[in-house]
């Protein structure tokens, strides 16, 4: 039997607990190349532990609402930073720890002109774009070690728009 999640606009405050969001809300930190462009400067905790750090190219496939979330997975050894490579949203799905699993996850669905950086050892869903070409920069640590964790979910859960 599968659970429903409604899924919610991404905004700092609500993500805080599980990354930091990436984007240009607000005026910028410091203007640079003689006044001509904003830097919204230093936005992302990124965390690489005994790795470096290393830029890579995802090519996901589209994926629509609802959209059944059958597994989640984590990386102890450092962050992720996920930043679309076209002006479009995509869902963000995320789960606070509950002795070893995810606990009750959380559905998010940016704006355009968003990305996301989720923390090092948070409970996350795979890459999950709703529209656009599917393309993403992806930072994260590279190096020796197991970092990563999948969890199944026996009873997976149906994530939904929230009803207007």
């Amino acid at each position: 039997m599968s659970r429903v999640l409604i899924s919610e606009p991404l905004t700092p405050t609500a993500f805080a607990p599980f990354g930091d969001v990436l984007d240009v809300e607000g005026t910028p930190d410091m203007m640079i190349n003689q006044g001509l462009c904003g830097r919204y400067h230093d936005r992302a905790h990124l965390e690489f532990g005994a790795g470096r750090p290393g830029i890579s190219l995802f090519q996901a496939e589209l994926r629509a609402l609802p959209y059944h979330l059958d597994m989640m997975e984590r990386h102890p050894l450092g962050s992720q930073a996920f930043i679309p490579m076209s002006m479009d949203g995509f869902l963000v799905i995320v789960a606070p720890d509950a002795d070893g699993v995810p606990g009750q996850p959380q559905a998010f669905c940016t704006k355009p002109g968003q990305a996301i950086n989720i923390h090092r050892n948070v409970w996350h869903g795979v890459l999950t774009p709703l529209s656009g070409s599917g393309l993403f920069a992806v930072i994260d640590r590279i190096g020796e070690g197991l970092n990563l964790e999948e969890h199944w979910f026996e009873n997976p859960y149906v994530v939904q728009k929230p009803e207007r």
